[in-house]
């Protein structure tokens, strides 16, 4: 599975404003930005990015998968730290 076609399952599945897919083969890194995980614990954001991946994951297009989900406040604070 390639980086792209994740981004584009994320992106039709969930309001997000912004979505990076980094990886290879088969182990990805998701970081998903969106107002939707203001009210969302961090296990409840994880489950809402997995679920519209989990075909993938359970057919092993996806072996490994890494997410971070950010509300877009968080995200700018954050990329401000880490130099994004």
């Amino acid at each position: 599975m390639e980086t792209n076609e994740i981004q584009a399952v994320l992106e039709q599945a969930l309001v997000l404003d912004e979505v990076h897919v980094t990886g290879d083969g088969s182990h990805f890194q998701v970081i998903a930005v969106g107002e939707m995980f203001a009210e969302l614990s961090r296990v409840k954001q994880q489950q809402a990015v997995y679920a519209p991946l989990m075909q993938y994951i359970a057919d092993n297009r996806i072996h490994a998968l890494s997410i971070k989900a950010y509300t877009p406040a968080e995200w700018s604070r954050d990329r401000k730290l880490n130099g994004f």
